[in-house]
């Protein structure tokens, strides 16, 4: 093993090496593709510490039989130091087992390697595009928006570990009815502040208070020019004051999450650009647009004033949609979809691959746009794989009742009093302790409670009680007798390796949730350990009279301590070291 080298990058490439001796002998064909090839732990821990499912997945390409070629695998395998046994299972499973010296030597990985414990270079540079959270800029950030943020950015960092060069976007839906409404709700605020009384905020507008500051600053910059004038004259302009002022609010409210893009594109700009035109002008000369006319709504009679209206369609039903679909509305302006497939097609540009995060609510959509990307990128030549991850809603609740809404907002509960409550990493962190298209509820008395119940506080006392009992120890952490680590201590690095495989397992999913979960099971690995130290004094860290003991088990518990504190870098969430 390479002194930089992870036991689960070493053995990925010990599999490797293997598998490149069977090709020279012939048992394997040459090339062979190795791509569904894995190295993990087993399911039950007693099969053993690592296993690999190779032979099951190359024998059909070396004509064999699974258990035939494992037999080949295992015997090249059992002449490695590191392995004291290689067994084969089922029908054709290898299970290995490894010696203590080379869970030492992870121990020593972890303490070399430092903040890069786990870091890939899997991803070799590619660029991802992640595009997160693009709320309207009609108000602050609510809880509608968090968990997505959150989702979008942990991702961001996970692929960032993983060796992909990350641009996080956010899309500003800055041309659409909404920012009219918005320019509309800041006119009357704008009155306001000019001091007539507006009454009631009527029907169809923002009535939330976040807009007064914007009618003062439209009042002092102004002063009464368009108290009065036609809605012509002052339209556009509040509209881009009012945009600005909300997008400066978004980026506040993000911050407070620590979270800040790397890109805003606007879609005005989009369309102002001519983007969407140009986008219809390459599907239409490649036959994926064509003009037609939509059937009548299915299952249902028509409404009285539906007319058969020709428009513009792309064929999403080539792609797997159930229906094609309208680019354009009939009173020629472009719809969602005609825009938002144009800003993809502007982002392919620039990038390798696209994750979009969006809503649940939003699950319908996922075809058709898919659909269009996958026509526009490989009809201009480039296959730009597109993913889009589903994040379903939060239930907010205060000791099981559900939260009332905040007068700021109007008609939502703002992230900025969620994060100022209960804190920008417990936040964060909730976020992920559950799949993203699984249904949430966030608790404000639960996500602070100081109990095991509560993932968040549970990993965070194990970070800190690991640095308590360096505190208090009186010897320094040494790896010069880690000989005297025993199986239990060695179990907890066994769990503590897994890191660097879940890393890239995560990443290949797109799946940062996966990190939380391994950080869960690590600490309640640690506190397991801890524990068993209050019925069995010899199992304590600290051990009086035996500093050579006292030093190893310290050298480990800094090392779980290094690898906790790595994931949840990758979360956005910073490691307490007190409680």
């Amino acid at each position: 093993m390479a002194d930089m080298q992870t036991l689960h990058a070493a053995f990925v490439a010990r599999i490797d090496a293997v598998l490149n001796a069977l090709e020279m002998e012939g048992v394997l064909p040459a090339d062979t593709s190795r791509a569904n090839v894995t190295v993990e732990p087993p399911r039950d821990p007693a099969h053993g510490d690592l296993a690999t499912n190779a032979a099951m997945v190359l024998a059909k390409q070396a004509k064999t039989n699974p258990r035939a070629l494992a037999e080949k695998i295992v015997e090249h395998l059992q002449r490695e130091p590191d392995i004291t046994e290689a067994t084969i299972a089922g029908p054709g499973f290898i299970n290995l087992r490894l010696s203590p010296e080379a869970w030492r030597r992870e121990l020593l990985a972890i303490s070399k390697l430092g903040e890069d414990y786990g870091r890939s270079d899997m991803g070799k540079g590619a660029t991802v595009n992640v595009e997160y959270v693009s709320a309207n800029p009609t108000g602050p950030m609510h809880m509608g928006h968090c968990r997505g943020a959150v989702v979008g950015d942990a991702l961001s960092g996970l692929l960032e570990w993983a060796g992909y060069r990350v641009t996080r976007e956010y899309y500003v839906n800055d041309a659409g009815g909404q920012v009219d409404v918005l320019a509309r709700s800041a006119h009357l605020r704008y009155r306001e502040a000019l001091g007539e009384d507006i009454g009631e905020i009527p029907e169809g507008l923002y009535p939330g208070d976040y807009l007064k500051p914007v009618g003062e600053r439209l009042a002092q910059e102004f002063g009464p020019a368009y108290k009065d004038a036609p809605e012509g004259e002052w339209l556009e302009l509040f509209r881009q004051r009012s945009v600005a002022a909300m997008m400066e609010m978004i980026r506040e409210d993000l911050s407070l999450l620590g979270i800040h893009h790397d890109l805003f594109s606007s879609e005005a700009e989009l369309q102002a650009a001519k983007k969407p035109e140009a986008a219809e002008a390459w599907l239409r000369e490649h036959g994926f647009v064509y003009d037609g006319v939509l059937e009548a709504p299915k299952g249902k009679a028509p409404p009285e004033d539906w007319e058969p209206v020709e428009l513009p369609l792309f064929r999403s039903t080539e792609f797997g949609d159930d229906q094609d679909r309208p680019i354009k509305k009939s009173n020629g302006a472009w719809t969602y979809f005609g825009a938002d497939l144009a800003y993809h097609f502007q982002k392919a540009e620039k990038a390798d691959a696209l994750i979009d995060i969006w809503g649940a609510d939003h699950a319908g959509t996922v075809k058709r746009i898919k659909a269009a990307v996958a026509a526009l990128t490989k009809g201009a030549g480039r296959d730009v794989p597109f993913d889009v991850k589903l994040v379903q809603m939060v239930k907010l609740l205060r000791d099981g009742e559900p939260v009332k809404m905040s007068k700021r907002s109007g008609t939502f509960v703002t992230l900025a009093d969620v994060v100022n409550e209960v804190g920008k990493d417990v936040v964060r962190f909730t976020m992920l302790t559950r799949k993203p298209d699984a249904q949430m509820e966030f608790d404000f008395a639960k996500v602070v409670e100081a109990s095991k119940d509560n993932p968040v506080f549970y990993l965070q006392y194990a970070h800190a009680r690991i640095h308590s009992t360096l505190r208090k120890a009186g010897v320094e952490p040494s790896d010069a007798h880690l000989d005297r680590l025993g199986e239990e201590e060695l179990a907890l690095v066994r769990e503590a390796s897994q890191f660097p495989r879940v890393v890239e397992s995560a990443a290949k999913a797109r799946e940062p949730h996966r990190i939380a979960f391994f950080l869960g099971d690590l600490a309640a690995a640690f506190h397991s350990f801890w524990n068993a130290g209050n019925d069995d004094p010899s199992k304590r860290i600290i051990q009086e009279g035996d500093p050579e003991l006292t030093a190893a088990r310290l050298f480990l518990a800094t090392q779980i301590g290094q690898v906790i504190r790595n994931g949840l870098a990758i979360l956005g969430v910073e490691a307490v070291e007190e409680m």
